[in-house]
């Protein structure tokens, strides 16, 4: 695809050292690596469109199982627990030993998970279908987010951005193939969606074979602080703000991406197809949202970027539990517009935090999210149970007021500025 840049895992936030080129293959090295964003993004579209498709399938799976709304939740625990878990280990493990491979061997767990999920005919089975699935994700994001920013040219919140395009497009693709494919086939056709985690599993290996000359092994550096940044305890505390801020953003989104399709059933009475559409609505406004908010931050800063996308949302989401139907459709779109946007800055705002640990960072705030996700769609799924499907959306509403805590982010300097 590109011509080899030699790189050491501990600097990868340096600009990249070019060896015996010519000055065009330099200059060229010098920008974005287009093609290898447009793989792993493209992985990533691939990777969530699968991941979505086990909440897309809930109706199908509560009326075939008669399951109550904490079991449903406890399905989307599993997948999103695995993954939560395990994300954080993968990437404290790559930043000792990358694994350019793992990411299509990882694959292979979805690719099972699936198969189990379409003959699966016990909630246990489906439990642990829904965790391979959750499995193939821990592996996929910590270092597929090494290689979108090894891949950046420097423009970070660019690369993640573009990165984020494409799972959040994934994502949004679950419901219109479930209301297509599913809906009308049945659980069994879930097992043709294995087909999309083979076609990722091929172009992972491709973009592992690009990345492997890229690895040099060096013994990791010593962190030190840089003259004028946050201190210790500074960026200890930043953390957990930005932990908090995608604790709120993370939760609203999987609020409405789990019971979505109930809460419009229930309200509006439109059958499970309609509700599907109106949530591939939602999901696709997150996705143009996510792409927008990682040059935003490049451009503006991205602790701006943060307060703007989190608490803009807070209007809007208070709003949507008392609109009608057409209504809430204008709402979850400006919603997942504004809150989406806030997903690539706080990342990216992490990573330059802490840059020597950029692996484990990653997994760590790409397994918050899900760990997160699955936690309060079980929670929200307890609640719904005991009230309503209203009263969740009503307590739901307020959540990015949380993003009142951005006022205790430290000024970062941006890279090249």
């Amino acid at each position: 695809m590109n011509k080899p840049v030699v790189v050491s895992e501990e600097t990868l936030t340096e600009p990249v050292v070019v060896g015996d080129v010519t000055p065009a293959a330099a200059s060229s090295a010098a920008g974005p690596a287009y093609i290898v964003l447009a793989g792993i993004s493209f992985s990533h579209f691939l990777n969530d469109t699968m991941q979505s498709l086990i909440a897309s399938v809930y109706p199908i799976l509560k009326d075939t199982y008669a399951l109550d709304f904490a079991q449903i939740g406890m399905i989307t625990l599993a997948f999103q627990f695995t993954a939560s878990l395990l994300q954080p280990v993968v990437g404290h493990y790559t930043d000792k030993k990358a694994q350019p491979y793992s990411l299509s061997i990882g694959m292979a767990s979805t690719f099972f998970g699936l198969l189990l999920l379409s003959a699966a005919h016990q909630y246990l089975v489906i439990l642990v279908a829904a965790a391979l699935v959750g499995l193939g994700s821990a592996v996929f994001h910590p270092e597929s987010a090494r290689i979108a920013r090894l891949a950046s040219g420097g423009r970070y919140g660019f690369a993640q951005s573009v990165f984020q395009l494409g799972g959040s497009f994934g994502t949004s693709m679950g419901p219109v193939l479930a209301a297509l494919i599913v809906v009308p086939f049945g659980q069994g056709s879930i097992a043709w969606f294995s087909s999309i985690a083979f076609l990722a599993i091929v172009v992972l290996w491709r973009i592992g074979r690009w990345y492997a000359p890229q690895i040099t092994t060096k013994k990791a550096a010593p962190a030190h602080t840089q003259p004028g940044g946050p201190s210790s305890r500074r960026v200890a505390v930043a953390l957990l703000v930005l932990v908090a801020l995608l604790f709120s953003k993370q939760l609203y989104v999987s609020s409405l991406s789990s019971y979505y399709i109930f809460y419009l059933i229930d309200r509006f009475g439109v059958s499970t197809q309609t509700a599907q559409i109106y949530l591939f609505i939602f999901l696709a406004a997150n996705a143009v949202g996510a792409f927008f908010g990682g040059p935003l931050g490049d451009r503006f800063g991205r602790k701006i970027v943060i307060w703007i996308s989190i608490l803009g949302a807070l209007p809007f989401t208070l709003a949507l539990p008392y609109a009608g139907l057409f209504a809430s459709a204008v709402l979850s779109v400006i919603i997942g517009l504004i809150i989406s946007s806030t997903t690539s800055s706080i990342i990216v705002f992490a990573q330059e935090l802490v840059p020597h640990r950029f692996g484990m960072i990653s997994g760590v705030f790409f397994g918050v999210a899900f760990g997160i996700g699955g936690l309060g769609a079980a929670v929200l799924g307890k609640l719904a149970d005991h009230t309503s499907i209203e009263f969740v959306y009503q307590v739901c509403a307020y959540l990015p007021a949380i993003g009142l805590l951005a006022v205790f982010l430290p000024k970062l300097q941006q890279p090249g500025r």
